[in-house]
């Protein structure tokens, strides 16, 4: 097949990037790429993406797109450093507007402007996007936020947060635009994709009992084993088991940086006077 994809699993937040490409003319992609984050220095650096961005030069390729899934609230994006390095341009869901309005004033950033311009292009539903012979499908998968897009390549669709491996289940809808029933009704649309397509996730924690991390499946195994909603769990039971977990969930480690940080495509938020740059701590909001 044309399509090549290389896995890169970041075991402090769970995340998997992806590297991706087409072998006949070597051009490429980058899915959720993930910037390290130190919290209790404060302090990035680029290990993560520097692995990634080794594998491209090592193999030869060329990187056209930066694709993020969505706004993560676990892990701060290197979209920035992928362009940077490599001219890709960074590409989101274009309902990341809906996001960043709701964003802007907790974290109160005067700063960002609330269209999305701070990333490169902002994707449709339907939209195809050039990747040498192949071509990247958007598919809105809003619901774990409304912003959730999916990128179908070939016989491969990246899933983002809306779904885990079937031993695990599925994403968390109570983030500030999230919904059950909407995400619901997106993993159903993932579902209804011919049975042997590949489901590639963005996180993985190890079900109880499993002792690997694995992020690959199939439409197949989902419809007949996801926990969460296997086939015969219809939407009203799906929402009220749902909303009855996420109540009982903490808060991801990382979410107040993160979401401050990748609703800004993955950039850091201006400099203060002295010339430093800081994340804010809204008290008592979320």
């Amino acid at each position: 097949m044309a399509l090549q994809i290389s896995p890169h699993f970041h075991e402090p937040t769970f995340t998997v990037a992806y590297l991706l490409w087409d072998d006949a003319t070597r051009q490429a992609a980058v899915i959720d790429p993930v910037l390290d984050f130190d919290a209790k220095s404060g302090r990035t650096h680029t290990q993560s993406v520097d692995a990634l961005l080794a594998e491209v030069e090592r193999r030869g390729l060329e990187v056209r797109w930066s694709l993020e899934t969505h706004a993560h609230a676990d892990h701060l994006s290197a979209a920035p450093v992928v362009r940077s390095r490599t001219g890709a341009r960074t590409v989101i869901g274009e309902r990341i507007t809906q996001v960043q309005k709701v964003f802007k004033p907790i974290f109160d950033a005067g700063d960002l402007a609330t269209d999305g311009s701070a990333f490169d292009h902002l994707a449709k539903d339907g939209e195809r996007l050039p990747l040498g012979s192949l071509e990247i499908e958007v598919i809105p998968t809003p619901g774990h936020t409304p912003a959730c897009v999916s990128y179908r390549i070939a016989d491969a669709v990246f899933v983002g947060d809306t779904l885990f491996m079937p031993d695990y289940g599925t994403a968390r809808c109570d983030f500030p635009g999230g919904n059950a029933a909407t995400l619901y009704r997106s993993i159903r649309r993932l579902l209804s994709l011919p049975p042997e397509t590949r489901l590639f996730m963005c996180h993985d924690y190890k079900a109880p009992g499993r002792e690997a991390y694995a992020w690959e499946t199939t439409v197949a195994a989902q419809r007949q084993g996801n926990v969460h909603v296997h086939d015969g769990i219809d939407e009203a039971a799906f929402v009220a088991m749902r909303e009855a977990r996420d109540r009982k969930l903490d808060m991801p480690a990382l979410i107040l940086p993160s979401v401050q940080v990748n609703i800004r495509a993955g950039e850091m938020p201006p400099p203060s006077e002295n010339g430093i740059r800081y994340l804010k701590l809204p008290v008592n909001t979320l």
